[in-house]
């Protein structure tokens, strides 16, 4: 009895790990959920944005998206740097701003010479800075002792914002029509339902402008010793203000280019490119729920189909239970482990969407589609497998992500040397570089050619290829994986 509730105190020990962490921390909590409420709702929006209020067909859309994404992906890399050398909390500020402005230029204007360079440019720009600044913000604000659950919570309440994101766009897309048009009070002007839903998005971020503005302290870091706390100064005090932003900017820059250049004198850092190559495969899957799910969800399920409550809150509700637990019970175990085992999970279950969906008809006919399809949905009549046959794969995918995913964000910051933590993070996405393009581009083939808006269909076959790709991340894990693990402090291999 004494062993099973030493066992009990000391795996509630470690949720209460965070208690006494500094206010920065919850801070980042908070605007986490916001800024995944904004991008899950914008994000989900893009490809039929793109298609029904810009024009553009499925292939040139997942080109259009491809791009983006590339970019995005792109600027993240050259910012890393930058934002070890400006600081977290102007880095935040200018993400914040540049994001405001962009959602706003999509929400009011359908001109494709204005909304994708004026909207969608700046965007990725504002994007990019999020996930480094983030990242190195959970580290820089959490002790070793609560690092482990802090990067657990900071994921969790990403899909906090996914769940919302996911109902808020169902709500939108039922309450309007999927294609149609909202007037906004006083101001006169008719939007679509997918400008509506970008608007939202920049409802979203306002408050985390606010927020950093008014209560994240700069120069805040926290180690094992303490807090310490270095205002921030302003480095020419003495020159007028567009001058002294001038010789900051090239500071920045020259502090970029040093920084940069270190990483790659590191041996270890070549090998942790490796190893987020191969991860790339298992991460597929949420580019293709982003940018082939919705038009695949509408097509086979029908106008209003809830997809954002398939993919968009189921998954993140899940994650919201299963990561803290999963954390805790893993706090030990190595992230190279925990990453095959999960990625191998999450890449299985996309061959539930895979196989026939006749399969899943005596399900679909039973309680589990009356739950899902019924109850949960609201949908009268026959249950179409599909819908159950979907609930699995989100169900299974959910498991293994709640194991690897948030090792992918604290890998970097665990093996990162101080004070390149930023830099880190913004390099460890270099490999997705390629993949962003890469399945925005296929996004738009595999449609066109396996489920189409019109004409006979072969979804099945559309994620078998997906579900193929996606497995060879365990398997290259495993492979090469005496070649590429590298030793994290506190961890067992």
């Amino acid at each position: 009895m004494a062993e099973e509730n030493g066992f009990v105190a000391s795996f509630l020990g470690k949720f209460t790990v965070l208690k006494g962490a500094v206010r920065e921390l919850w801070i980042i909590f908070g605007c986490k959920i916001l800024t995944i409420v904004a991008y899950g709702l914008v994000n989900s929006t893009l490809v039929l944005w793109l298609s029904s209020d810009l024009g553009y067909s499925d292939v040139r859309a997942g080109f259009v998206i491809a791009t983006w994404s590339t970019m995005m992906t792109l600027f993240t890399v050259m910012i890393g740097s930058l934002v070890d050398a400006i600081g977290l909390r102007k880095a935040f500020l200018i993400g914040f701003g540049a994001c405001l402005f962009a959602r706003a230029v999509m929400a009011f204007f359908v001109s494709r010479w204005i909304a994708l360079p004026l909207g969608l440019l700046p965007l990725a720009l504002g994007e990019a800075l999020m996930t480094p600044v983030m990242v190195a913000a959970v580290k820089r604000f959490a002790t070793t002792a609560q690092r482990s659950m802090s990067f657990s919570i900071f994921y969790a309440m990403m899909n906090v914002g996914f769940a919302i994101s996911g109902y808020t766009f169902d709500k939108v897309r039922t309450g309007l029509g999927e294609y149609g048009h909202y007037q906004l009070p006083l101001m006169g002007v008719t939007l679509s339902t997918y400008q509506t839903l970008i608007l939202l998005g920049f409802l979203f971020t306002l408050p985390n402008l606010l927020i950093v503005y008014f209560w994240l302290r700069g120069g805040v870091e926290v180690t094992d010793q303490g807090v310490k706390i270095t205002p921030e100064q302003s480095k020419y005090p003495d020159e007028a203000l567009p001058r002294a932003i001038a010789l900051s900017c090239r500071d920045a820059l020259k502090d970029w280019a040093r920084i940069f250049s270190n990483l790659w004198t590191q041996p270890a850092f070549y090998r942790f490119l490796v190893f987020l190559t191969l991860v790339v495969g298992v991460r597929l899957i949420f580019y293709h729920m982003h940018y082939t799910f919705p038009k695949y969800g509408i097509r086979e399920l029908g106008e209003g189909a809830p997809i954002g409550r398939i993919f968009g809150v189921l998954n993140p509700v899940l994650i919201v239970i299963l990561v803290p637990i999963v954390g805790a019970l893993t706090q030990k175990m190595s992230a190279y482990r925990t990453v095959i085992i999960g990625s191998f999970i999450a890449a299985s279950s996309v061959f539930f969407m895979a196989v026939p969906p006749t399969l899943f008809q005596p399900l679909a006919d039973g309680w589990l589609g009356d739950l899902v399809a019924h109850r949960w949905f609201g949908i009268p009549g026959p249950v179409n497998p599909l819908y159950v046959s979907i609930v699995l794969s989100m169900v299974v995918l959910s498991i293994g992500e709640a194991f690897y995913s948030p090792r992918l964000y604290e890998y970097p910051a665990a093996i990162a040397p101080k004070g390149q933590e930023g830099s880190y993070m913004a390099l460890s996405l270099l490999p997705f570089f390629v993949a962003k393009f890469f399945v925005g581009t296929l996004s738009g083939f595999l449609l066109q050619s396996f489920c189409p808006a019109v004409g006979p269909r072969s979804s099945g076959t559309m994620w078998l290829i997906i579900g193929l790709m996606a497995m060879m991340t365990p398997a290259g894990l495993l492979i090469f994986r005496r070649y590429v693990q590298v030793h994290e402090a506190g961890r067992q291999e």
